[in-house]
């Protein structure tokens, strides 16, 4: 018998395609994301993600059997589709037997979701529309995350209530649909689960978990942070089409604006195209994000947050985190 009678009931075809508990995904961060979180995430019941960002396939190799052997449950594995080495990184989860692949950053290219498939795995993707999630799963894609503009990270311009009203009506019957952006209590979680979403995902809830190698300084911003400190990056140029960026402002914001400038000029000379810049730009956030969570340079890094981190507040291990806020869905599908 479950503890959360009525969220478990919701939640049961996104636990069911998950293998899980819990249909609780943790969101890919950059750093954050790592072998400790991830673990951590999947022994509490949910489903880890790790973040793969830009490492090379040989380090994800490493880190893949790393959370291998903190945990024996279910995670996935976030790939970012304009990786230079993506097929590459594809065939260490093929080797590892990964179940679930997240396809992040773009539409996935041609024949990374068969490739995929090859081995056994289940596709998750991002869609902006709903036109483009039916377009993904009649390609093979087995499950859709809508993540509203509250989220922390990489981010799209329309809110996730509004993407919830569009998407699950028209997708949530047939589909795997799962909720991101924004989420920092049960109370939202129960809302979507009875919209029709198959469970919800998370991420800067679970940044300063006790078991995330984040720095001391980074945690620590996230504790004095509000939603209005969570601000979006500005794009300076627009034939440079930079996706937003949600992160505490601080001078790293400033220095972002700066790069776009100086690669906006490249562009200019020729001295490099459309997908060599886009890389420059992904290069930098990997690097100032790197500053953050493990240099603990909140100033110059990027202290990727999302609008929820006022909800933030204290360090706390991941399997209390995850208790409170089934237990919070719990209670507010009660006092329906």
């Amino acid at each position: 018998m479950t503890q959360y009678p009525k969220t478990s009931a919701l939640m049961a075809r996104g636990a069911e395609f998950l293998g899980t508990e819990h249909a609780v995904l943790c969101g890919a961060m950059s750093w954050v994301s790592e072998r400790n979180l991830v673990a951590a995430i999947s022994n509490a019941g949910g489903f880890g993600v790790i973040a793969c960002g830009a490492m090379t396939p040989a380090l994800l190799d490493k880190e893949i059997a790393g959370t291998k052997a903190l945990t024996a449950k279910p995670f996935g594995v976030n790939l970012i589709t304009m990786h230079p080495a993506l097929f590459d990184l594809i065939e260490v989860c093929a080797r590892h037997k990964v179940g679930h692949v997240v396809l992040a950053g773009g539409i996935p290219p041609k024949g990374s979701v068969e490739a995929i498939k090859a081995f056994g795995a289940k596709v998750i993707v991002f869609a902006p529309t709903i036109a483009l999630a039916k377009k993904l799963f009649r390609s093979g894609a087995d499950a859709l995350v809508i993540e509203g503009s509250e989220a922390g990270g990489h981010i799209g311009p329309v809110s996730t209530s509004v993407l919830a009203q569009e998407f699950l009506p028209a997708l949530a019957a047939e589909h795997i649909v799962f909720v991101a952006g924004g989420i920092g209590r049960g109370e939202a979680i129960a809302g979507y689960l009875e919209m029709g979403a198959s469970g919800v995902q998370l991420g800067t809830r679970f940044a300063c978990a006790s078991e995330s190698i984040a720095h001391p300084a980074f945690k620590q911003a996230f504790f004095r942070a509000n939603a209005r400190d969570a601000v979006a990056s500005v794009q300076v140029d627009p034939r440079l089409p930079v996706i937003p960026v949600r992160a505490l402002k601080n001078k790293g914001s400033e220095e972002f604006t700066a790069k776009q400038v100086a690669v906006a000029k490249m562009l200019d000379e020729g001295t490099v195209d459309m997908a060599a810049a886009q890389l420059e730009i992904e290069h930098f956030w990997a690097g100032a994000l790197r500053r953050a969570v493990i240099d603990g340079d909140v100033e110059r890094g990027s202290v990727m947050a999302g609008q929820s981190v006022g909800m933030v507040t204290s360090e706390e291990p991941v399997a209390e985190i995850m208790a409170q806020l089934l237990a919070e869905s719990e209670a507010a599908l009660e006092r329906r």
